[in-house]
């Protein structure tokens, strides 16, 4: 496999995705090796049975101006990286997202087997379906070259698929879905040295802080549900571009006293907040899949969630949790209000949740069905 990102240098998304994923699979006997960046505080290689992961310098040349060049560059130090494994030969080649497309599509030539990518979003989703020129035009073209170039495409969600297909004119039968998992074990495991105490009015939401992660949504439904919940307060946690407008907005609305912005919070608090909380919120405007959904769900919180991209495919056909329509403020504080006042149903809705993510989204779940498409892409189904 080779990806951009790894933990510990980021610990949710794509990293966790690919450790998740590459951990399952090494579990079930297979052989695994991950070639990602040296970050600070790691390590050039580490192995854990079967599993090996090899990290490389990237930083020279050095161009910090050049987004797409310094991208392009580090993939000679990943085919190094490669090279370094003497006579090993894989059988398929998994690259994630477009900043490994080099390296991926050599070593696939070098070892003969197919190349398999998984993208966890594309340039034209996370630009709304448009393609911007600059940067975003120019990734855009490396993301169609590398799925045109791949024996099997894999998107992390139903929609994204669907979208890849169109927007880079797949074949549909060689594009699969497979989402990503989550190790509900830790996730329902109490905190060690933590107050846990449920908090039957705290409304709890984490993530990217960015327009399209919705939280001003969050903050106009608090708004509306402070008359009939006077004691109801929030917690939305994470760091990004938009937090000082999100900040403005809440200021402006007047919900500064019920609303509390601490900025990053570590996954043991995360995991404390969701144990902790009456609800979680997820209020995306769009969500290509949504891991903080499967988080939340496995730590057994109520879910409201908004009915968008990934997210809704995650909870469709489910008692998991309760949805409404993106951007839409009054609705969410309907679905809140409910989940406040009927404790049978918030029980129900946790349940569900746990449920799910136990058939549906376990790392070894997900393993089977990767293999499936692995196999699929060797011509072996």
């Amino acid at each position: 496999m080779f990806s951009w990102e790894t933990p510990p240098a980021v610990s949710g998304g794509r990293a966790a995705h690919v450790d998740g994923l590459a951990h399952a699979l090494a579990d079930a006997g297979h052989e695994v090796v991950v070639i990602t960046r040296l970050t600070p505080g790691t390590s050039k290689f580490t192995e854990s049975g079967s599993f090996r992961t090899l990290r490389v310098e990237i930083d020279l040349p050095w161009l910090p101006d050049r987004a797409i060049a310094r991208v392009a560059s580090a993939n000679h130090a990943f085919l190094m990286a490669a090279a370094d494994l003497g006579d090993w030969r894989a059988d398929i080649v998994h690259a994630h997202d477009w900043e490994v497309s080099w390296a991926s599509q050599v070593a696939a030539h070098q070892h003969g087997c197919p190349l398999v990518t998984t993208f966890h979003g594309t340039e034209r989703s996370r630009h709304g379906g448009h393609v911007p020129p600059g940067v975003p035009s120019d990734v855009n073209g490396i993301e169609w070259w590398q799925a045109v170039a791949s024996r099997r495409v894999i998107t992390i969600s139903k929609i994204l698929g669907r979208q890849v297909t169109t927007d880079f004119e797949l074949d549909p039968a060689a594009v699969r879905s497979v989402p990503g998992g989550i190790d509900q074990t830790w996730w329902t495991a109490p905190a060690t040295h933590a107050d846990e105490q449920p908090d039957a009015n705290l409304i709890f939401a984490w993530g990217s802080i960015k327009y399209e992660k919705g939280f001003h949504v969050l903050a106009g439904a608090l708004a509306e549900l402070r008359s009939h919940h006077p004691d109801v307060h929030c917690v939305i946690a994470g760091r990004g571009s938009y937090l000082a407008d999100l900040q403005s907005q809440i200021d402006v609305i007047g919900v500064s006293d019920l609303i509390d912005l601490p900025g990053y919070i570590s996954e043991n608090e995360l995991r404390t907040m969701i144990h902790r909380s009456a609800c979680v919120v997820i209020p995306s405007l769009y969500e290509p899949f949504g891991v903080v959904a499967l988080e939340a769900l496995a730590g057994g919180s109520p879910l409201v969630i908004a009915e968008t991209g990934g997210l809704a495919e995650i909870v469709e056909g489910t008692e998991a949790a309760l949805t409404f329509e993106p951007g839409n403020t009054g609705q969410l504080a309907d679905r809140i209000d409910t989940v406040l006042r009927d404790h049978h149903l918030a029980e129900s809705l946790s349940a569900h949740g746990r449920q799910l993510v136990e058939q549906s989204y376990s790392w070894s779940a997900i393993a089977q069905r990767m293999m499936a498409c692995y196999l699929d892409a060797l011509g072996l189904s």
